[in-house]
């Protein structure tokens, strides 16, 4: 047994052992604090930063959508998005209700969007939210939780310009329109930057710019926000009133072939996403088909004309109203009897149409038609745009029927579209010019369709269905020459033509001494009354009173009580 004189002893030996080694120990930590502070701060810099530097994206302004005269259709603002790291968020699920109720989201959506993330470190929570809603979730300081800067689309116009401008999806990328044809040009290039994190995924640092956001390119459309108002406005009051299924109306410049004015019925509001649907966002007076009837009559006589066998007055026997082709009968709603290719016009006589195109080559009448741009692709770029159809049989000439009923628009296809760019020409003596969404400085040639004093004398062909007894005089506008043709169309159906569901069109140029627009007007299925003449010949009279006005465009038909008041004034 050790004495505890022996213990004495070795204390001072044990206690210099236990000093020694804590000296060791200090002069250790003191060296490893001197090797981490000064000699390798670089690789713990570098691990630092690995953990907590990153690159982040900055988003890039979307270019401008303008109208012709720079008012807005489509601006993106600046909002913030909410976004979340599972992994950090996943540790504070006492603060998931308080977050879910601050962001505006359900607990059952944040769940699902916490099981979706997995081991992702971004997912977003909830993205374009109000102000207050990012300011209530940022002061709740909800570990991983974040917001991040973005841009949002606004369309000021709502549902007047939707179909033609388009709209964006989440991400910020066209999906329909103009949108979506345009979308390379609107869209910009993101910039980056790198940054330090903090633990909760916050940037305390910028630490440099690796590449500044380049904005897109802003536009300027054909459009004239003035006439796509009126032109929308018209329309829905027509659709309504008659009980329509859906409606259509394009205005054209006939001397640059810009698209002043677009719109369709149903419409939609592109800013409230629960409207984009597919039977509501189609732009009809692009995308969908149809037999344009009796408005395709000028373009018979046109090529009449041309082949210098038809004139103005040469007469047209179409008694008794009714003209076997065939196994086939064509009618007109009476017997005009002997009557001039003007009235044939006038009239729309189907029996006198059909007898002209009888008479000429086929192949010339097909050619005369596919000139003028009937049954083919305006090639304006829209996304969708529909080819139309022109008929062509392998071997000229067409079955007599055929050629018959292609005299007044059933056999052949188009869109809206596609027939005012034809009207347009003929208001342009004949010049076929390109459809374009774009404003344009001056006027694109594409090509002559007729000689020249063709167009002329249909136009003024066509004031005649405008007139007195016409079956276009609904069309009328005060003090201005009207010219202008009206059609009602059966509508195609399996198996033949349906009996009780019509289209009523019309198509006109004014003012007729020299065209400034050619304007199409289509109403699906209207209830009750359904004649062109009835339907849509009042639509084109009350958006050109207006039209005449916005743009000043001069009169060309003052009744002569007003000038001699005029000159006495003088």
């Amino acid at each position: 047994m050790v004495s505890r004189r022996e213990r004495d002893k070795n204390y001072p030996g044990r206690l210099g052992v236990v000093g020694l080694a804590f000296a060791v120990a200090v002069a250790g930590l003191a060296w490893r604090l001197v090797e981490l502070q000064v000699l390798d701060c670089d690789f713990l810099r570098g691990e630092g930063e690995a953990r907590h530097l990153r690159v982040v994206e900055m988003p890039a302004h979307r270019g401008i959508i303008t109208d012709r005269h720079g008012e807005p259709l489509a601006v993106s603002t600046p909002v913030a998005s909410i976004w979340f790291n599972p992994r950090l968020l996943g540790e504070a699920r006492e603060q998931w209700r308080a977050l879910a109720e601050a962001a505006g989201v359900s607990m059952a959506h944040l769940e699902k969007r916490m099981k979706e993330g997995g081991r992702r470190e971004f997912v977003y929570l909830n993205r374009w939210v109000e102000p207050d809603v990012a300011q209530r979730v940022q002061a709740l300081e909800v570990p991983g939780v974040n917001l991040q800067s973005e841009y949002r689309r606004y369309y000021p116009t709502g549902p007047v310009a939707a179909h033609v401008v388009g709209f964006t999806n989440i991400d910020d990328r066209g999906q329909e329109g103009l949108e979506l044809a345009l979308d390379e040009t609107l869209r910009g290039i993101p910039g980056k930057k790198r940054v330090i994190q903090d633990s909760r995924g916050r940037v305390v640092e910028d630490v440099e710019n690796l590449r500044v956001p380049r904005p897109g390119q802003d536009l300027r459309l054909s459009i004239d926000l003035r006439l796509q108002y009126l032109a929308y406005r018209e329309l829905k009051t027509a659709v309504q009133d008659h009980n329509a299924r859906a409606g259509s109306l394009v205005i054209l410049d006939v001397g640059t072939g810009e698209v002043l004015a677009m719109v369709n019925q149903p419409s939609y509001n592109p800013n409230d996403r629960a409207q984009l649907k597919s039977h509501l966002y189609r732009n009809r007076a692009v995308t969908d088909l149809f037999e344009p009837g009796s408005t395709i009559k000028p373009f018979t006589i046109g090529v009449a004309l041309e082949s210098g066998k038809y004139y103005p007055h040469t007469p047209i026997d179409t008694a008794p109203g009714y003209f076997r082709v065939g196994r086939y009968t064509i009618r007109d709603s009476r017997d005009y009897g002997r009557i001039d290719v003007s009235t044939v016009i006038k009239k729309s006589s189907n029996v006198g149409a059909s007898k002209i195109a009888l008479s000429l080559d086929p192949m010339r009448l097909w050619q005369g038609f596919y000139q003028a741009g009937l049954g083919t692709s305006t090639a304006s770029g829209f996304p969708g745009e529909a080819e139309g159809h022109l008929p062509r049989s392998r071997t000229f000439p067409f079955r007599e029927i055929e050629q018959a009923t292609l005299a007044f628009g059933y056999g052949l296809s188009v869109t809206p579209l596609q027939l005012a760019r034809a009207y347009a020409a003929l208001g342009a003596g004949g010049e076929l010019k390109p459809v374009s969404f774009l404003y344009r400085e001056q006027a694109v040639r594409e090509h002559q369709v007729w000689s020249e004093g063709i167009a002329p004398t249909v136009l003024s062909m066509l004031e005649e269905v405008v007139s007195d007894g016409g079956t276009g005089e609904r069309a009328y506008v005060p003090s201005y020459r009207v010219a202008g043709k009206t059609g009602t169309v059966k509508k195609a159906t399996r198996g033949g033509y349906a009996k009780e569901r019509y289209l009523a069109v019309f198509a006109g140029l004014i003012p007729a001494s020299h065209p400034r627009l050619a304007a199409v007007v289509l109403i699906d299925e209207p209830q009750g009354k359904y004649y062109g003449g009835q339907v849509a010949a009042p639509v084109f009279s009350k958006v050109m009173i207006g039209a005449m006005r916005l743009l000043n465009i001069a009169p060309d038909n003052l009744p002569p009580l007003h000038l001699a008041e005029r000159e006495n004034t003088e």
